[in-house]
Parts: C-alpha cells; structure tokens; sequence
C-alpha cells in the first residue's frame, strides 16, 4: 500500500501549490479532482484529455474524483436520462486518466429517489465497460447523504455492476453510526481507499477524538490483499462541518501513523 494525499485538503492552494504543499509532507502522489483552488479544467479534459494529461507536468495522479454535475445533487449517475451523455464524457475521463498514469476514477453513486439505486446500477454499469475499454479502474464512494446508505446497499450495488470497487472511506459510515467491524466487510472491494479520523455524527475529527482505529484497518486491507493507495483526506470545507480541523497537523499526523504501520510513500 501507498500513501498519498487529496488535493481538496488544500482548498486555497492552486493545483501546483497543492503538489508542492504535497511533495514538502512527503506526498509522492495526490488525488486530483474539480473541486476549489486545486480544481482541474473539466472542460479541457472532456475535450483534449491527452493535453490535460501532459499539462499536469510532473504531478503523479492516485485517483481521480469527477463529478458529472457541479456538486452532489448534480451529480447524475442515477439519472437515466443523462446515461448517454455520461458514458461519452467519460471515455474523455477515462482517456486522460490513463494518459496521466491515473489508476483509478472515483464517482459518487446519486441520491436517493424512486427507482434511484436501478437507474445509478444501470449507469454504473455503462461506466465500468468505458473504463475497462481504457483500462482503467472505476470506483464508487458510499458518502453521508448519498444512494449507498449502509454496508449492505453498498454490497448490493457490487452485486448489481460487474467489475465495480469502492473508493472506500469508512468515515462516512462511522459518521453515519456504523462501527467499524460492521464496514470491515468492505475492505475486500475497495479499488481506493481515503483516510481520517470520525465518530457518530462527525464526518471528521482530530486524531485523539475519532474511533476509527487505523492499525486494524490497515492490516485487515493487507490481509485481503489490497495494495493501492491510502489517500490522507483531511478538508477544510462547509460541507458536513469540516471546517474547523488544522488540516496540516491532522495531515501529518495521519500520514506518521500510516508510516508506523508499514504503508510506503
């Protein structure tokens, strides 16, 4: 396993001062996404991926969060009506993921709605047959809010999308008041995996006052044979009230603790 950072934890910074700030706590590769300062260029992506791809210019890319919409409600993967016009951006995506070295693609599953988790089932799967076309691997994150609600929906949308992984981040469930023995049994699907600290109602939370103990979990994903990347995902954001962690201080606090546990830069 390897370690890298998000470059949303760094939300005043431009793109290259996030992969500085990044390369200065030892970071040797970053998630990239289309969100605040660090913010990718969707349209360039969508229309020239192989010169997006070269612009990056040295950042080594671990994941990729895209967002089809411009935020969570946006997002359209359960939208069947959008299922066409996701599929031909995405080969864009897919396209500049594998030019820039990219392993994986993250994107979230939708919300709940009538009829929801077949339309996003549906989707996810047309997304999966673009991204093995590029070889690339796709990733859906359970979050706070959305359609995968609890382990077992999550579970039940692998079942339904062939070839489905999880960007896998078992805050959002601690958040949501599951333990963590209860997400353990997700950790055999996980294609990306981020990391902080929670508790019951608290998306984030300093290191000394979550309950997610990362010595067990990360070698409960070495034991199912994971070997991706462990992505340090602290945010200074409205969202879920993230905003009142020292994110470069939990930053680093994460990444020692992953260090001690084997886990590589």
């Amino acid at each position: 396993m390897k370690l890298c950072v998000t470059s949303w934890s760094f939300p005043a910074c431009g793109l290259f001062e996030a992969w500085g700030v990044a390369q200065a706590l030892g970071f040797r590769a970053m998630d990239l996404g289309l969100l605040h300062g660090p913010a990718l260029d969707r349209a360039r992506i969508t229309s020239d991926p192989h010169g997006a791809a070269t612009a990056l210019s040295g950042i080594t890319p671990s994941n990729l969060y895209w967002l089809f919409g411009h935020d969570i409600i946006e997002n359209a993967v359960s939208d069947p009506a959008a299922a066409a016009r996701n599929e031909m951006a995405f080969a864009s995506v897919c396209a500049f993921a594998k030019a820039a070295g990219c392993p994986t693609v993250f994107v979230l599953p939708g919300v709940s709605g009538v009829g929801a988790f077949d339309s996003a089932a549906k989707g996810l799967r047309g997304l999966v047959r673009v991204a093995d076309a590029h070889g690339v691997q796709l990733t859906v994150e359970p979050h706070v809010g959305g359609l995968l609600a609890s382990p077992g929906t999550a579970l039940d949308m692998l079942r339904e999308v062939p070839g489905l992984k999880l960007a896998l981040d078992y805050a959002h469930f601690v958040c949501m008041g599951f333990c963590q023995s209860e997400i353990d049994v997700l950790a055999p699907h996980a294609g990306h995996v981020h990391m902080r600290q929670a508790r019951p109602g608290a998306l984030q939370a300093k290191w000394g006052e979550g309950v997610l103990d990362f010595t067990a979990m990360v070698g409960l994903l070495r034991d199912v044979g994971y070997d991706g990347y462990l992505a340090v995902e602290y945010v200074h954001q409205g969202y879920m009230n993230t905003l009142f962690d020292d994110v470069l201080t939990e930053t680093i606090r994460m990444r020692d603790h992953l260090l001690s546990c084997g886990v590589v830069r």
